[in-house]
């Protein structure tokens, strides 16, 4: 059984950084592609990033682009997300996700596993 347990999120001023972490156990393939989401209040979940198990493909939404960097340490079993410049609609609950099929995490289709999620909270 895969477990996703998220850490690092917070309250943070506008301009901002932080980096949240995705402690992972129970992986018994080595290729899951892995991701995070977001869900701020009163909006629907919404992708983030995703990286492929070797960390050679990594995808962004639009909204965050060059403002996030993704990453993951198969040896450490966790991956990572780093993000700069944090604006107050980043404010959200912040998860994350993995999945056998790339497609499935990058197009947000609901991936196999999740996290319980991390706040971030972003004030102006």
């Amino acid at each position: 059984q895969v477990q996703l347990v998220e850490s690092g999120g917070g309250l943070v001023q506008a301009g901002g950084s932080l980096r949240l972490s995705c402690a992972v156990s129970g992986l018994t393939s080595s290729s899951y592609t892995m991701g995070w989401f977001r869900q701020a209040p009163g909006k629907e979940r919404e992708f983030v990033a995703a990286i492929s198990w070797s960390g050679a493909y990594t995808y962004y939404a639009d909204s965050v682009k060059g403002r996030v960097t993704i990453s993951r340490d198969n040896a450490e079993n966790t991956m990572s997300l780093q993000i700069n410049n944090l604006k107050p609609e980043d404010t959200a609950v912040y998860y994350c996700a993995a999945d056998l099929v790339w497609r499935t995490v990058v197009a947000g289709s609901n991936p196999g596993s999740w996290g319980q999620g991390t706040q971030v909270t972003v004030s102006s």
